[in-house]
């Protein structure tokens, strides 16, 4: 099977190491010529919840040559768009495009490549490109959630595949997408509006994220989801019931040092993707007469930060 990873940045270039690992063929795609050059001369260097050093095939888009059995997608959102139409050409007839990013994203993919040729993958691990080539890792090894947008023909194929470097989990991709969901609209969305860890919200900002958690289990619900499961747990029942406060900082022991991805972009000048992560909820919730208003403030705070109407700091979540 010839895989290709479209979007090398910190996640991908992180998959694409596990894959090229276990041996799998797999071209690892990014715009970032620096970075492209080190994963050709050092290969990829991964640190800290895990340690390795993999050689790896590594292109920018241009030297991108054939077709592909399955394409990971694993760019930021607001390029979705662009980039499907680039990878057309560049997936078999019966390929899959397996997106690896948050939110709901498999909806707007399945316009363009059609509904049974996308599948949806949620990653365990967090990860942060520290220099090109070089990952920093944490939350983990390699787990994953894989679902199918339509018919998921290669369901199973896909699922052997990531198997060879990790815990793969098939399910209902509408649960496996809220269940993440659920954690990155509320610890990643008030992470980037105060510049707090995931574990410090988790232990001094308990009422405030399981607020938003609530808003996105309420949506998954009218969605149909009766689960939505991480790592063994269901979200829907841990923290949307009595005990939730007490579990939060549990359930976020191993993730309690990670900070929003979406503050990298902030300090690159990048607006964030905040509209397709806690905003894909509250356009859902929409769609399905939901209310999300803690939701619906953390977005326009986000935004008020982008446009230089509010700092990023503890104190901006009192304004929520």
């Amino acid at each position: 099977m010839r895989a290709c990873i479209y979007g090398a940045g910190a996640m991908g270039t992180s998959l694409g190491a596990a894959l090229s690992k276990a041996s799998v063929p797999v071209e690892l795609v990014s715009r970032n010529a620096a970075h492209v050059s080190a994963l050709r001369s050092e290969g990829a260097v991964l640190s800290g919840s895990v340690n390795m050093t993999v050689p790896v095939t590594a292109l920018l888009p241009e030297e991108m040559a054939g077709k592909y059995d399955v394409i990971f997608l694993a760019i930021r959102q607001r390029g979705n768009r662009e980039a499907a139409e680039y990878l057309l050409p560049f997936l078999k007839e019966d390929g899959a495009l397996v997106s690896v990013q948050n939110g709901l994203p498999e909806r707007a993919l399945a316009e363009t490549f059609g509904a049974d040729r996308v599948y949806g993958c949620a990653l365990s691990w967090g990860a942060d490109r520290v220099a090109p080539g070089h990952i920093q890792m944490t939350g983990g090894g390699f787990r994953y959630s894989l679902g199918a947008f339509g018919k998921g023909a290669r369901l199973r194929e896909l699922s052997s595949l990531l198997a060879k470097t990790g815990e793969v989990t098939a399910g209902d991709l509408n649960e496996i997408r809220f269940a993440k969901l659920a954690v990155n609209a509320s610890f990643s969305t008030l992470s980037v509006i105060s510049g707090l860890t995931f574990g410090e919200l988790a232990s001094h900002h308990k009422k405030l994220v399981l607020s938003l958690v609530k808003e996105v289990v309420s949506v998954a619900r009218a969605e149909g989801c009766r689960k939505l499961p991480v790592g063994g747990h269901d979200v829907m029942k841990l923290l949307s019931g009595p005990f939730a406060s007490l579990i939060l900082p549990v359930a976020m022991k191993k993730y309690r040092g990670i900070r929003s991805g979406m503050l990298k972009d902030l300090e690159a000048g990048r607006r964030t993707d905040v509209d397709y992560v806690a905003g894909a909820a509250v356009v859902e919730g929409a769609r399905l007469n939901v209310p999300t208003p803690c939701l619906e403030s953390a977005v326009s705070m986000v935004h008020d930060i982008e446009n230089g109407l509010a700092e990023i700091a503890p104190e901006t979540l009192a304004l929520l």
